[in-house]
């Protein structure tokens, strides 16, 4: 993937998303860093690099992860559940408009939306 089909694919699954407040994101060159705003506080932490391929997505409440999906060259595809969000759990890629939906199935379960 590449930084603008990230972006693409990242904007539309946020606008889809009724518990999104505003979005702040940063493109330089082949980087995109940035934060969704979210209910009560929280934001989701965005990082995206097109020439490593480095993905982290990290729910982030009172300045700690409590949950978030990564893929690096090291650990591949992984999530960091609720119950223990320094955890590294193994999954299947995901797309990020499954991300963003995957966030609000959590936000719910938090009763946050």
């Amino acid at each position: 993937m590449d930084v603008k089909a990230f972006c693409s694919e990242l904007l539309s699954a946020l606008a889809r998303a009724d518990f999104v407040e505003s979005v702040a994101l940063q493109v330089e060159v082949f980087v995109v860093s940035g934060r969704a705003f979210l209910p009560q506080g929280m934001y989701l932490e965005v990082y995206f690099n097109e020439v490593t391929q480095t993905t982290a997505f990290a729910l982030v409440k009172e300045e700690a992860r409590i949950w978030g999906v990564d893929r690096d060259n090291i650990r591949g595809w992984h999530r960091h559940p609720t119950e223990d969000a320094d955890s590294h759990v193994e999954i299947q890629p995901i797309s990020v408009s499954d991300i963003v939906e995957e966030l609000g199935e959590t936000l719910r379960e938090l009763g946050v939306v």
